[in-house]
């Protein structure tokens, strides 16, 4: 199911990230403030950017399986049982039972995309804050600043970054769920 890849995404982030970068803790934003740091002060940064990912990760993750426990398996039921049908009409020619069953599965095709879209904006709209944090960090270096304080701006930056977005998943996984009980009906 696309939207259950999507998904698996989130978990996938660090995996794929030291893979592709073939170090420690590079994550899908191994350019950006995610990027593993050499120095002894990095590490806790790199500690604090894991940490941070994480928190997101399992809310995510949380958010992804009530919805599927809570709305896509009932559609999934009812996708089955419609299909079922569809091969019950012994007079259907073989062309209007698969015309039925693929008429079946229009409702759970748009739920997953609308899940998998949902989680992608998501994904972007988080890339972008943490990458402003990581131009600001980058802006103030070249400015002079000191490594430490640029460091603890940074952790301050993306830890509001998650903060502001920890808090639109309530109100994402709400709009989601309408939404998928209006495609449902």
């Amino acid at each position: 199911m696309q939207w259950l890849r999507s998904a698996a995404r989130w978990g996938a982030w660090a995996r794929e990230g030291r893979a592709a970068k073939g170090g420690e803790g590079a994550g899908p934003y191994a350019d950006s403030i995610w990027a593993p740091a050499r120095s002894a002060a990095g590490q806790r940064r790199v500690a604090m950017a894991e940490l941070q990912q994480l928190r997101v990760q399992e809310a995510v993750d949380s958010m992804v399986k009530s919805l599927e426990r809570e709305n896509i398996r009932k559609m999934q039921g009812l996708m089955f049982r419609c299909s079922a049908s569809c091969c019950e009409d012994s007079q259907a020619s073989m062309k209007q039972v698969h015309q039925c069953i693929e008429r079946c599965h229009v409702p759970l095709a748009q739920a997953q995309a609308l899940v998998t879209s949902e989680l992608e904006k998501f994904q972007d709209r988080l890339a972008r804050c943490t990458m402003h944090c990581n131009d600001k960090a980058k802006d103030s270096i070249d400015a002079g600043s000191k490594e430490l304080q640029v460091k603890q701006q940074l952790d301050s930056c993306v830890t509001k970054c998650v903060d502001d977005h920890m808090h639109l998943i309530p109100t994402m996984t709400k709009k989601m769920k309408e939404a998928l009980l209006s495609i449902g009906k």
